[in-house]
This record gives structure tokens, C-alpha cells and sequence, in this order.
């Protein structure tokens, strides 16, 4: 059952309900993230809830209707993010974790480890333990291997996890694993889940062979309620009647999962479909479904693998999967998780933590509240404590970065239909002491906004910003009816909506708006073409590092009026094998008909070669400036 507090509960009452709770019975459990005081109360006697309710102290309380109690969203609400060295699992972030079936040697595990952090993975998989069907299979190094796989894990700041397959394993795992692995075949050996729960590390729970999801949910009790808190469960495909496929991936358990449990959940294509051929398609479903991630067996020589070889990827081919990964995300907001790392670290670096001072950031945007630039600002730092904070005006912004009033403000920098945000480049030269730290993108889905009682067939009038009316020209085209009238911000007209109280104006703004503003989408998705995303840079002062190990360059120069005097810029950039991802030109300011290009630029392994560029640059350039040098969160596809 939910005990809900009164807010002004004193120490010695609440002591009082607990001990009548823990007196019948009752293992107590503390809420987090609501904004009243929350007992979760499991287990005990059948009790009559009005002997709770009447005690001094007690506003309410809730019976929890499912057999799985702490592990359902009546129990909580909100999302469990489990936190794995820095890696958390849940949330906003798409974690990727990968790595071979087994640890077969020192060698290929450590070439596992570097593929999957030079691919962007955020995890290190790898068996140690391994129970197969035939007791003539390979059943894997044993504790060895479990020290080959946390030496290759640490060397590129990778947590590992490794399945485990007796209680009797836990000791020796314990100090070499981040997180343990219940698989399929153990999902209701409950000695074991009871023996992990006690342990209190993070767990990795798959479902079993033919498990209903309550089995798998209760399986999942059964380890909350014997002491742990961050449990991952894994939907690795369970067994039917198909036989095209190893195993049939149950993708409509994800978005029931979701509903009724707060436990991050993640998938297992390469198990479910038996065929790497058939595994990206399968990850890609997942997501889709609404899915924290996805744990995928990749080899560097599948074809001579100990085990599970057909169904382990290339490395190639677990490359290109994060990078198609990283083109969906935007469109079911959501990101990759890429942990802070050294690229192409080769000694023991520990998995890699923030370098932000403790506590909440403060971060600025421009727009109203509920602004798409607040949407990107809240997706990228979807795990870190921030404050967001409005400006009515992008130079508002960069000053208020500049005066330390904020730690850092995004702003957006171009949308893939209505080309660059040409005064932020402008501010960009106007702001020398900012540099350019972190970039995002998200896409920009435009909705139909109006008050609680509004409906779509009694709007007359539309606000939007100007932006907003053209990117949804198709749907304001089948209402001619509708007076569409241009405000001077989008999230700023679903305020103005409902300033006005009338529910025949609506407003085109995003779906984030209306939540802020305590008004309804009519109808989503109204933009003309789909295909609508928005890049976001993160700025900061001068001297502030990158968010992450940079791989992109953005930097501004002039040239000398004189014949090949860009191809002379562009040769030294291809000499230096050095990618140009976008030239753009603006007029200078007080020189008619003389322009500054911007140039983004991906950076190489050898950061002596962007170096060596800079310096060939400044020789036949003018007023050469890095705007800053970052980590691209989102992927580039732009």
C-alpha cells in the first residue's frame, strides 16, 4: 500500500506509523520524487487501512491493486534511472550495451571493448559463466574471465556486466562485475534473485523462455523486495511456435512494461531473432517501442566464435547499428548515451565521471517556457540537476552567460527546413569570450494547443510565430476558415491562449506547452513535412571544457578578396584529412560585400592534425577564431 503524509508530519509521528507498520509486518520503503511525503508499505498482515488512515500524521492511503508492488508505477510514478558508473539506464538516454557472448581470451576481449567504445557503446557485455544446453558446450573462463572482462571494461571506461548462474558465484562476481545478469534460463530461480536483492548492486533481469510478463514483473519483485533498488529488465524474445527465428522478440511487452512498471527495460535482438542478419531491424523495433536500450552480442570474428557466433554482429555492423540508432532518436525524443571517455584510451581510465561542480546548474534558453529550446535543454541534460531559465531575446542569453547569471544557455543554430538561425551566428562574433561546448538536435513535431474545453472544430483563430504557421501550411490550408495571426514566439502563444480564455483561439506549439500551461493538444503532429529537426549549440565561457570528449570543431574565418582564396582554405582542410560538415557565409558587419565563413569540421583521432590545419589556416586567412570544439550528442544527421 501508498501511505501518504501530511506535509506537516512531525519526526516523532512518522516514526509512529512506521513502527505500527513494521509491528505487523510491513517492510517500509521511502517514495522519492513526489512532491508529498510517501511510505510504500509491502508484505504484512491483512489490515484494515482506516486503522493507518486515523493515525496522527496519515493524509491518506492507497492499496496498490497489482501482486507486484514495489516494482509497479502505483507504487511510482516516475521513471527508475539506474546509474551504472555514470552510465544510467532509464530516462531520456538510449543506452547501448554490447559485447561478445563469452570471454574467450585477453585478446578478443579487449578488441571487443575497443569497438564498442570506438562505435559508441556505453556498456562492456562478455559471459564468464555460461550455462548452455549441452554440458559439452563451451562454458566460459570462470573467474578469469570475469578479470579479463573488467580489465578491457576499465581500460575504455566501460562498466561491465556478466551473467551470473549460481548464488555461489556472487562473492567472487561482486568485485569485478558493475552490474549482474539473471538470464532467461534463472528468471524464477528465486533462492538466486533473493541472494542478488541482498546485495544491493544493480541487476540485469532477462525475461524467461516462456514467462508472462507478471511472472516477469514478479521475478523482478522478488529482487526489490529483498533489498535491491536498480533492477534493468531485458525482453530477449520468448519461445512460440516460430522456428524462422531463434526466438519470437515480444515488442507489445514494451510500451505494457512501461505502463505498469517504473523499471527501466531494455532488449535483446541478438537472442531473440538467433541471426545477425536479422538484429539491427530488430533493435530498431525496440527502441521504437519505446525501449531504454538495447544489449546486442558483437565479435570481432563472429564466424570463429566460442559461442552464439551467427548471431553476434560484425563490428561493422554493431557501428553502423548505433549510428542508425542515433538518426532515430530524435524522432521518439531520445538520445544516445555516450559516457565521457578518452577516444582510443589504451590504460585504465575507470569509468569516466562529470566534471560539473555538485548541485543545480542553471541553464538559459530563449522563449517562453515550455519552448522546443527548453524540449532540446531538458533532453540534454536529461541527467543532470539543472535549472532552466527564459529569455525573451537570444543576445538576452549570451549575456546572461557572460555575466555568470547563467552557466550555460543552447540556443538553436539551424533547422533542417528553414536553413541557419542567422543571429545567433551573428552573436556568435559579437560574444568572443563564449565558446561553443556541447550541440544537440531534436525534432520539431508542432502541435494544435488549445483550452481544456476547446475542441478543433470550434477553433477560429490560430497564434504562432512565423516559423510555425510555414512549417504547417498543409494543415492551416485545410481550415480556411481560421484567422492565422503571427506572434512573436511559439510557446509565448500557448500562454497567450490561455491569458485570453477564449476556446475558440488555439495556438501551434509543441506538445511540452501545453503541459506547462495546463492546456490540451487538439491534434498532434501537424507539421507539413516530418522531416523538421532543429540543431542546438550549448554555449559557455571561454576556458569551460567540452560536455563530453570533443569530436567536432566549429570556427569562423575571412579571406583576402583575391581569385582561389577559399580553395585555398578548403585544400588545407582536405590535405589535413579533415571532414567539412557545413560552410556557411555572412555578410561582416561595417564592410559591404565582405563575408566571414563558418565552417563545422569533424575531428580526427590525431588531434595534432586539426592543430597543424589551424596553423596552415592562419596564413592565408583573416580573423581566424575556434567558436569551439565539442561532442555532439544527437548524431549529425542534419
Amino acid at each position: 500500500m501508498i501511505v501518504v503524509l501530511e506535509h506537516g508530519i512531525t519526526a516523532t509521528q512518522r516514526q509512529a506509523v512506521e513502527d505500527f507498520l513494521v509491528a505487523r509486518g510491513f517492510s517500509i520503503r521511502e517514495v522519492a520524487g513526489t512532491e508529498e511525503p510517501v511510505l510504500g508499505a509491502v508484505g504484512g498482515q491483512n489490515i484494515d487501512v482506516r486503522e493507518i488512515e486515523l493515525r496522527p500524521g496519515v493524509a491518506r492511503v492507497v492499496p496498490i491493486s497489482k501482486p507486484f508492488k514495489l516494482a509497479s508505477r502505483e507504487f511510482q510514478p516516475q521513471d527508475t534511472v539506474v546509474d551504472v558508473g555514470g552510465v544510467k539506464i532509464g530516462g531520456r538516454r538510449l543506452v547501448v550495451i554490447g559485447g561478445p557472448c563469452a570471454v574467450e581470451s585477453r585478446e578478443q576481449i579487449e578488441e571487443s571493448a575497443r569497438m564498442v567504445a570506438a562505435s559508441g557503446g556505453a556498456m562492456l557485455r562478455g559471459g564468464a559463466f555460461k550455462p548452455r544446453t549441452s554440458p559439452y558446450s563451451f562454458q566460459g573462463l570462470g573467474v578469469h574471465g570475469l578479470e579479463l572482462l573488467r580489465a578491457a571494461g576499465d581500460a575504455y571506461g566501460l562498466p561491465v556486466v556478466s551473467e551470473i548462474v549460481s548464488a555461489s558465484q556472487i562473492d567472487p562476481m561482486r568485485e569485478l562485475v558493475h552490474v549482474f545478469q539473471v538470464g532467461a534460463r534463472n528468471m524464477q530461480n528465486f533462492e538466486l534473485l533473493k541472494a542478488l536483492g541482498a546485495v544491493g548492486m544493480p541487476v540485469l533481469l532477462k525475461r524467461g523462455l516462456s514467462a508472462t510478463i507478471q511472472e516477469w514483473l514478479m521475478a523482478a519483485e522478488y529482487l526489490l523486495a529483498h533489498g535491491a533498488r536498480d533492477v534493468v529488465l531485458c525482453e530477449r524474445g520468448i519461445r512460440t511456435f516460430e522456428t524462422y527465428t531463434r526466438n519470437t522478440l515480444d515488442v507489445s511487452s514494451i510500451p505494457v512494461v512501461r505502463k505498469l512498471s517504473h523499471l527501466p527495460v531494455i532488449v535483446d535482438p541478438s537472442h531473440a531473432t538467433g541471426n545477425r542478419e536479422h538484429v539491427p531491424p530488430a533493435a530498431l523495433a525496440g527502441v521504437a517501442a519505446g525501449a531504454d536500450g538495447l544489449i546486442v552480442e558483437m565479435h570481432p570474428d563472429p564466424n570463429n566464435a566460442a559461442s552464439d557466433g551467427p548471431q553476434s554482429l560484425f563490428p561493422e555492423q554493431f557501428e553502423k547499428l548505433i549510428r542508425d540508432l542515433t538518426a532515430l532518436a530524435p524522432v521518439i525524443e531520445r538520445e544516445i548515451m555516450r559516457p565521457q571517455r578518452h577516444r582510443g584510451a589504451s590504460s585504465s581510465e575507470g569509468v569516466a565521471t562529470s566534471n560539473r561542480s555538485s548541485g543545480t546548474m542553471r541553464v538559459g534558453f530563449q522563449g517562453a517556457r515550455g519552448a522546443f529550446s527548453e524540449v532540446a535543454l531538458e533532453n540534454y541534460y536529461a541527467d543532470t540537476a539543472v535549472e532552466p531559465v527564459s529569455f525573451s531575446h537570444f543576445r538576452d542569453a549570451f549575456q546572461a552567460v557572460l555575466d555568470r547569471e547563467v552557466e550555460r544557455a543552447i540556443l538553436p543554430i539551424e533547422n533542417s527546413l528553414m536553413g541557419s538561425i542567422r543571429e545567433n551566428y551573428d552573436l556568435l562574433l559579437e560574444y568572443p569570450d563564449l565558446r561553443i561546448i556541447g550541440e544537440t538536435h531534436i525534432r520539431i513535431e508542432h502541435s494544435l494547443i488549445g483550452l481544456p474545453d476547446a475542441t478543433e472544430a470550434g477553433v477560429r483563430q490560430v497564434l504562432s510565430q512565423a516559423p510555425g504557421i510555414s512549417q504547417c501550411r498543409d494543415f492551416l490550408a485545410d481550415h480556411p476558415d481560421w484567422k492565422v495571426t503571427p506572434f512573436y514566439d511559439t510557446a509565448a502563444s500557448v500562454a497567450r491562449v490561455k491569458e485570453l480564455g477564449d476556446p475558440t483561439i488555439a495556438a501551434i506549439a509543441a506538445a511540452r506547452a501545453a503541459e506547462h500551461y495546463g492546456l490540451i493538444v487538439l491534434r498532434q503532429g501537424i507539421e507539413t513535412n516530418p522531416r523538421n529537426y532543429t540543431r542546438f549549440v550549448v554555449l559557455a565561457r571561454d576556458g569551460e571544457p567540452a560536455d563530453a570528449p570533443p569530436d567536432m570543431a566549429s570556427i569562423v574565418f575571412s579571406t583576402p578578396d583575391t581569385p582561389g582564396a577559399l580553395f585555398d582554405c578548403m585544400r588545407i582542410l582536405a590535405e589535413r584529412r579533415l571532414n567539412l560538415k557545413k560552410l556557411e557565409s555572412r555578410p561582416i558587419h561595417g564592410e559591404p560585400w565582405r563575408y566571414s565563413f563558418y565552417a563545422d569540421l569533424e575531428l580526427p583521432a590525431e588531434p595534432e592534425a586539426f592543430t597543424a590545419a589551424l596553423e596552415s589556416l592562419a596564413a592565408v586567412t583573416r580573423d581566424l577564431r575556434v567558436l569551439g570544439t565539442y561532442a555532439v550528442s544527437a548524431g549529425r544527421s542534419m
